[in-house]
């Protein structure tokens, strides 16, 4: 199947400033107190249905991924770059990570008992959206959590490009996901917006629903 050109371009980047991104993103997770207090009510959620596989969506070196597993959910991490994948491997070696991609899943039917979407829906270009989000969806069991996390826009422009330093991206505005998270079958429980922070450039967004 060819691959899409902005999926490639997206790729590509993300193999070529791995070891940058790895250095640069390299702190843990857990030392942005908003960051750990999404991924926490997550896990708490996740915790609190029966058991089972949690996916990262686009984990990159596997921050997300290995504070998850440190809360003691079963996870596995996926992305476009093969780079990133070694990377997160070489930091994490008792977790499974592979290569893929988002908008076609190789998982079963309600298979995921959660989905973590850090900073990975941000490439995708938003008429491409509700196909990735169906995709969430079918492998997404009902009353499976999702967290979606992204760089915000304010609720006037509802979607905007963004000037991302790897590659194009969109900002979206908390209201604007959160309905189209709904018009596919998603709850959304909670939603965080907040200023950046002083090594940030824009305002931050946090989603988090659950497959009704």
């Amino acid at each position: 199947m060819t691959e899409i050109d902005d999926v490639r371009v997206t790729r590509e980047s993300y193999d070529e400033i791995a070891e940058l991104y790895t250095t640069t993103f390299g702190q843990p997770i857990e030392e942005n107190p908003f960051d750990r207090a999404m991924l926490d009510v997550f896990a708490a959620g996740v915790h609190g249905t029966e058991s089972g596989l949690v996916a990262d969506l686009g984990c990159g070196p596997g921050r997300a991924a290995r504070y998850l597993d440190s809360l003691g959910l079963n996870v596995f991490g996926l992305d476009l770059s093969a780079e990133m994948i070694s990377r997160a491997r070489a930091t994490a070696p008792h977790l499974r990570f592979e290569v893929g991609s988002m908008e076609k899943l190789d998982l079963a039917d309600a298979s995921l008992a959660g989905i973590v979407a850090w900073y990975s829906i941000i490439h995708t270009p938003p008429h491409r959206i509700p196909a990735v989000l169906g995709e969430f969806a079918r492998v997404l069991r009902p009353g499976g959590h999702a967290l979606f996390a992204f760089q915000a826009s304010d609720e006037s422009r509802g979607i905007q490009e963004h000037d991302h330093k790897v590659a194009p991206s969109y900002r979206w505005a908390p209201d604007t996901l959160a309905a189209t998270l709904e018009e596919l079958g998603f709850i959304v429980t909670a939603r965080m917006s907040r200023t950046a922070l002083p090594d940030e450039r824009t305002p931050q967004g946090c989603l988090l629903a659950v497959r009704s």
